[in-house]
């Protein structure tokens, strides 16, 4: 009956510590973020930049838009076509998801509240739960456990990197590689072996750069056990445990691959060999606090190192361990310079922090990788340092577990509070303050009356054009119009659908950056014939506030207006034709194969080359194609549409004008150059790699009156 007892209060205990750790992870949350009411939960920490993409992706979500193994076309947005985001890399589908059907119930904004608290809740338990297996005290497991949830490098992301900040199975990732390296009583039928095949699946459905170091991790301690004891268990656990992380990775992202039509188009991401040097881990930033620490003397070396520092990025100090794990990682330096010097058993902490530093770090192995194999969708290995910080917050808590095993319990219980309440202060961001959230809860009240009255005057599912038309995602600013500032209104709306958020590089957006060229005049009129209801559009893309647009549309007779309240947002409403046209582009749009380039200049191949044409009407359509082209040299151009070959041209250095008659088949299609002759270096420069260079291209398609204006 005392052991019955003893073990059912062991359990309480056990229990009451976690709620602890719920309640007083939830309470710092809340009392940084300053979300103490109802109405503060509405309010999105952030209201710009990325912010407004994630947003946009709850909202999607919520209109069951975005399921797995379907199209991800956003029925509001690319209109009239639909915005199909196929193409855009999406491992973190599920958990959008969940998070969107949240939004069905409370909103998108308190949604993303809910998110953001529910990232540093679960990285808390996720960390505990393994320094506990890893007979930590309770106490110093629970610091570790806080430390962790608000370390620097995730919190501070906050909502604009909202998938990033669920690293709660960061800590778990390593236990299970722990498992495969060392457990002697791992079977693949076990507990142990059912937390490592568990914790593979959610890694495989979550943030893919935690699942590429993961893998590594696995690869490594699989390596362990062939070289070293061979446990066969072992072994098949950690193969289990790397199909089961890849095989979800894959279905989910199987839309890439299964609704992607466009073969022949750029990746909506643009990344180079060059970003995963911008980006890669710098071990200095590890212990570099940022210029906007709320410390000034430790702000102070952020400081000039923004001063100093050449090369830095838009992620600069955010692998920054704070100082509590700053000198656990000296302490775990100095531990492994001990073992080597008096020939003993490293620490087993050592080797995997060890790896992520040679791998991540500028000019290591992901810098060999990505310049001889040109894998450079893992650019920003500056975001592999959360390993770090688990694995020495983890090396720390067995250390002082140790070092107070025969010392006052009490005593220890006050250390550890004294560490977690110094390491929590330091490494919080100074609080966004109620000034700021009250500016943003101003922008969605202005949003959302905007949204109100265009809605009561529209009917539901009318489409609106958006000016200035920028591409998505990761468009450079139009004067002081930032990046997805277009989501604003859709956000603000639940029945209208916009222009905006064809993904950059398709064909369905071409006839969008083809109409923005035209006058005014002209720019009405065919949006109008495509049947648009309204034009809209931020003064803030403009340099002279839109205001010659506007006067422009005053003298069209479009006077009818509404405007945001805080005079940012332009409402103008428009005479949609009553039998809308299917918008067509006048111009080729460039794929694969071509050199960028800046406006005006011509766009030079540097070996085989791709342009896409999206046909929008139900049939088959003639159309003749005109390309101006010139060459290095003497070139032989070979042109496939639709793989069909067409007979060669022959191209010198001065222009050549190119004419194909051609027949678009409804909806994409793709026009393939090559030339028989190599491309020629013309210097080591960058860009200098030529064939062929097209200066403009032209479609003319024959089509009745109908069918545009």
């Amino acid at each position: 009956m005392r052991l019955l007892l003893r073990k059912f209060a062991s359990a309480l205990a056990a229990r009451w510590r976690v709620g602890l750790l719920v309640l007083v992870s939830t309470l710092v949350w809340c009392a940084h973020y300053d979300r103490w009411t109802l109405a503060s939960w509405n309010v999105p920490t952030e209201y710009n930049g990325d912010t407004l993409e994630i947003l946009a992706r709850i909202a999607a979500a919520a209109e069951g838009d975005t399921k797995p193994l379907r199209p991800q076309i956003i029925s509001r947005l690319g209109a009239p076509f639909g915005a199909n985001w196929s193409a855009y890399p999406a491992s973190d589908m599920l958990l959008v998801l969940l998070i969107g059907q949240i939004a069905k119930v409370v909103g998108v904004f308190t949604a993303a509240n809910i998110a953001l608290l529910l990232a540093t809740v679960t990285s808390a338990l996720a960390f505990y739960g393994c320094a506990r297996w890893l007979r930590g005290r309770w106490e110093w497991a629970f610091a570790g456990a806080l430390l962790f949830a608000f370390t620097f490098q995730t919190f501070h992301r906050g909502l604009s990197h909202l998938f990033l900040v669920f690293s709660w199975t960061v800590p778990m990732a390593l236990l299970a590689c722990g498992f495969v390296a060392e457990s002697r009583r791992l079977q693949w039928w076990s507990w142990r072996g059912g937390f490592c095949v568990a914790t593979a699946a959610l890694i495989g459905v979550g943030n893919p750069y935690i699942l590429f170091l993961f893998l590594q991790l696995l690869g490594w301690a699989m390596i362990a056990q062939w070289v070293g004891p061979r446990r066969r268990e072992n072994v098949i656990a950690g193969g289990a445990a790397m199909v089961t992380a890849l095989r979800p990775f894959f279905v989910v992202g199987a839309q890439m691959w299964l609704f992607t039509n466009e073969s022949g188009a750029v990746s909506p991401l643009v990344r180079n060999y060059g970003s995963t040097e911008r980006y890669a881990l710098k071990p200095i930033e590890l212990f570099l606090p940022p210029a906007s620490h709320r410390w000034d003397a430790l702000a102070f070396f952020g400081n000039r190192y923004e001063r100093w520092s050449e090369w830095r990025n838009g992620e600069s100090f955010a692998p920054y361990l704070g100082i509590i794990a700053g000198m656990g990682l000296v302490w775990l330096a100095v531990t492994v310079l001990r073992a080597i010097l008096q020939r003993r058993r490293l620490p087993g902490y050592a080797l995997p922090a060890g790896w992520v530093l040679v791998f991540s770090s500028v000019g290591g192995l992901t810098n060999i990788m990505a310049f001889f194999t040109g894998l450079v969708v893992f650019r920003a290995t500056n975001r592999f340092s959360i390993f770090i910080s688990a694995i020495v917050l983890l090396f720390i808590v067995s250390r002082m577990t140790r070092w107070w095993a025969n010392r006052s319990s009490w005593v220890s219980l006050a250390a550890a509070a004294v560490v977690a309440m110094i390491g929590v202060i330091e490494q919080l961001p100074e609080p966004p303050g109620m000034e700021k959230q009250v500016q943003i809860a101003q922008r969605i009240e202005a949003d959302r009356e905007l949204g109100a009255m265009l809605e009561g005057r529209l009917k539901p599912h009318s489409m609106v054009f958006q000016l200035p038309v920028v591409s998505f995602p990761e468009s450079l600013p139009t004067h002081q119009f930032g990046d997805y500032e277009h989501f604003r209104i859709y956000l603000a709306t639940q029945s209208l659908r916009f222009s905006y958020g064809i993904l950059r590089g398709r064909s369905r957006m071409r006839w969008q950056r083809d109409a923005e060229t035209l006058p005014t005049e002209e720019l009405v009129k065919k949006i109008e014939r495509y049947g648009f209801s309204a034009l809209y559009f931020s003064r803030k893309g403009f340099a002279d506030g839109a205001e010659k647009l506007l006067s422009e549309l005053e003298a069209m007779g479009r006077t009818e207006r509404v405007e945001g309240k805080l005079g940012e947002q332009v409402v103008v409403f428009l005479k949609p034709a009553s039998k809308a046209a299917a918008p067509f582009a006048k111009t080729l749009t460039f794929g694969h194969g071509w050199q960028s380039a800046s406006p005006g200049e011509p766009r030079w191949a540097y070996g085989p080359a791709t342009f896409s044409f999206y046909n929008p009407f139900p049939d088959p359509v003639s159309a003749l194609v005109r390309l101006v082209v010139t060459a290095v040299d003497e070139r032989h151009l070979t042109f496939r549409i639709n793989r069909a070959e067409t007979p060669d041209r022959t191209v010198r250095g001065e222009r050549v004008e190119v004419t194909l008659e051609v027949t678009f088949r409804p909806g994409y299609n793709r026009i393939d150059v090559a030339s028989r002759e190599p491309a020629v270096r013309l210097s080591q420069g960058r860009g200098q790699l030529k064939t062929f260079a097209v200066h403009e291209t032209a479609v003319k398609l024959d089509v009745s009156p109908d069918d545009d204006a």
